[in-house]
């Protein structure tokens, strides 16, 4: 799926499609989008749903807690790379 840089831009882009209001720079890469933000579940999910859109890829349920944290998005991406 490309190279951590790539991957980061991914999930930076699909978490300010979600929630426009994320201030992107200030985000804390190993702290979880829920303790950082007004992120609710719904807004997980949809964040999920736009992570797959993007990437052309589906993400099994089982694996949603390990795309909590910027820093866990891009390891579990890359994995799956």
């Amino acid at each position: 799926m490309g190279d951590d840089k790539a991957l980061r831009a991914q999930v930076l882009d699909a978490l300010t499609e979600v929630a426009p209001d994320l201030e992107a720079h200030r985000l804390e890469p190993e702290i979880s989008f829920r303790d950082q933000y007004e992120f609710d579940s719904v807004d997980f999910l949809n964040f999920i749903m736009t992570l797959e859109r993007r990437l052309g890829t589906h993400i099994p349920e089982p694996d949603y807690p390990r795309l909590s944290s910027l820093d866990g998005a891009v390891n579990y991406l890359r994995e799956r790379s």
